[in-house]
């Protein structure tokens, strides 16, 4: 059973796949930072100097001190946050769609089909001319 999991593990498959796991996390933190740090600062100041992760509507107002006896949280709607991660899907969409493209570029092109040569019923319509002859 140890030697058909550790043919399993090592097929090329498996590692390919673990390796586009871990570059996919890591490219996915890449991106959320962009976005958070560099793009959302950018989008929040063309929106009249908003940020856009503090935007919400309150249902209920926190009551109390936190940690002291009967301390209510807030309850609010962030929909600010939501507008962050709409803009982060749109912008990692956008990155795939790069680097999808850029592979495709790197591919060999197909090579082109051999010239097909006379089908059967050419082939037999001559052999047909040839015997007349």
């Amino acid at each position: 059973m140890f030697k058909e999991f550790k043919n399993f593990i090592m097929t090329g498959n498996v590692i390919d796949f673990a390796v586009a796991v871990i570059m996919a996390g890591a490219i996915g933190l890449v991106i959320n930072g962009f976005v958070a740090d560099i793009i959302m600062p950018i989008v929040g100041e063309f929106a009249g100097g908003m940020d856009f992760a503090n935007l919400k509507y309150v249902l209920t107002e926190a009551s109390g001190a936190e940690g002291e006896a009967g301390y209510v949280a807030e309850n609010a709607i962030r929909w600010g946050s939501w507008i962050n991660t709409i803009v982060n899907l749109i912008i990692v969409g956008f990155v795939m769609f790069l680097i999808v493209k850029a592979y495709n570029k790197t591919k060999k092109p197909p090579a082109p089909a051999a010239p097909k040569g006379p089908s059967q019923e050419e082939l037999l319509g001559e052999i047909r001319d040839l015997l007349k002859k």
